[in-house]
């Protein structure tokens, strides 16, 4: 790259603004899983919305790509540069300010570069709940979550992360700053600007600030594990815990018999809390009441059990029980991790159609690929699956890869069939990227590709990913 370019970047952020380092070089320039490496002509790390604009027009003027980087905890490939070494990787891991909390309008203000487990605490501080729950939560960033559009544990109840947003700052292609950062619930003023970035990935503009839902803290908690035959009773019983519980329920989480083995194959101090079942749930209720969520819990749970529709369950009776209940959950991924490597599928389907395309699914990869394990789990009540297939270790990697190809084409013809989506929570980026094609109507494709070359016409930010 030019060095007069990066000598002007420099002037920007200055020396704690640009990554010299070689560790912290390679931190940002592979991704979170290890699946892709890149190179970057210069990194930075501007620590204001006004860098981040300064940093932007003079990549515009010069035609300089840039890659946006939030926390680099992405599934997809979505924040990693290619292997040229021309592009700018642009993080805003130093725009780490909580802004403003406004209590009374429940709204939260910060920087796209806040970690997600700071703004989940500074809305505790402030009595008060923000309830975007994630693995990765320690690590993510705001804006990253914002550009994916993240979803989580808790979307059943409160959506995903485009729903938890009221207002934007965004720093577009060529520089501008549109101030978007208005804390309104309804404003009938024109095009849904604000939509239009949040899972956009970077490609649109570069997000820097955000106004945020806060919600009431909720003081109640009742969480069970179940044991059931089915994805269709697993369904059913959701059905019937929404009927009786209302908004109260937080979570329903499905795994099958296959990830609970895995964690306790490679997390020996795994207790299960009941004995293994062809599939499992992890249920969650919350309120502002902080005495009648175990009794409601308790009578659905007998109620399921009644009627044949769980097998066997056990309530935590303590907050101990209740983390060793979400523990399994969260090492599902970190055990399929050490038991080979996976072909994943992160995918949506109306709850109406999951327990069909498992069905179908599960069969159709029995007769293809009969030595893979099947693993999957997910956040069912929001037809989210996370539907995996684990492959010998061994294997190699041609091999390999033609059997992501397959597998892929089988998973995703039978989402597309049952009305769904190849990618649920975790973006397109690189991974998708090609198959987004096959699944998208050509009219689709042609209108995302309208939006892209209406904001960004040089085709500098994120080039590669999306589209």
């Amino acid at each position: 790259m030019n060095r007069r370019l990066i000598e002007r970047l420099h002037a920007i952020v200055g020396d704690a603004g640009l990554v010299t380092d070689a560790a912290q070089c390679e931190r940002h320039l592979t991704d979170w899983l290890g699946k892709w490496h890149g190179a970057a002509a210069v990194i930075v790390q501007p620590a204001t919305p006004a860098e981040v604009a300064d940093i932007v027009r003079i990549c515009h003027e010069t035609r300089t790509p840039i890659v946006p980087q939030g926390g680099n905890t992405g599934m997809s490939g979505g924040a990693t540069p290619d292997a040229s070494g021309e592009q700018v990787l642009l993080s805003l891991s130093r725009m780490n300010r909580i802004r403003h909390i406004d209590p009374i309008n429940n709204t939260l203000t910060a920087d796209a570069g806040v970690i997600l487990s700071a703004i989940q605490t500074a809305a505790q501080e402030a009595d008060r709940l923000f309830p975007l729950r994630l693995g990765a939560e320690d690590q993510c960033t705001i804006g990253g979550n914002l550009a994916t559009n993240a979803g989580g544990t808790a979307a059943l109840r409160y959506g995903n992360t485009r729903d938890l947003v009221l207002g934007l700052e965004v720093v577009l292609p060529d520089g501008r700053m549109w101030d978007g950062m208005r804390g309104l619930r309804k404003d009938n003023t024109g095009y849904g600007l604000r939509e239009l970035f949040i899972g956009s990935e970077g490609t649109l503009g570069i997000i820097t600030g955000v106004v945020l839902k806060l919600f009431p803290a909720q003081r109640g908690r009742a969480t069970a594990w179940l044991g059931v035959q089915s994805p269709l009773c697993a369904v059913t019983l959701l059905t019937q815990l929404r009927a009786r519980c209302g908004e109260r329920l937080n979570a329903f989480e499905l795994m099958s018999r296959s990830c609970i083995d895995l964690v306790a194959e490679h997390h020996g101090d795994t207790m299960l809390p009941i004995a293994p079942h062809p599939y499992h749930l992890l249920i969650e209720l919350s309120d502002t009441d902080a005495d009648a969520m175990e009794v409601v819990l308790e009578r659905a749970v007998d109620h399921a059990l009644e009627n044949g529709l769980a097998d066997d369950a056990v309530i935590a009776r303590n907050d101990a029980q209740r983390a060793a209940f979400w523990r399994i959950r969260e090492r599902i991924s970190d055990a399929q991790v050490h038991a080979g490597k996976a072909i994943k599928h992160d995918i949506a389907l109306p709850v109406s159609g999951l327990a069909p395309f498992i069905e179908r699914a599960d069969a159709a990869i029995a007769d293809q690929f009969p030595h893979g394990r099947l693993a999957n789990f997910g956040h069912i009540g929001d037809g989210n699956l996370h539907y995996n297939v684990l492959v010998d270790k061994t294997m190699d990697d041609d091999t390999y890869a033609r059997n992501i190809v397959d597998m892929n084409r089988i998973v995703h013809d039978l989402v597309a069939a049952h009305g769904g989506s190849i990618s649920a929570e975790h973006g397109v980026g690189q991974l998708r990227r090609e198959a987004l094609k096959s699944y998208k109507s050509p009219i689709e494709m042609e209108l995302m590709l309208r939006i892209k070359q209406a904001f960004d016409p040089n085709q500098l930010l994120n080039p590669g990913k999306m589209l």
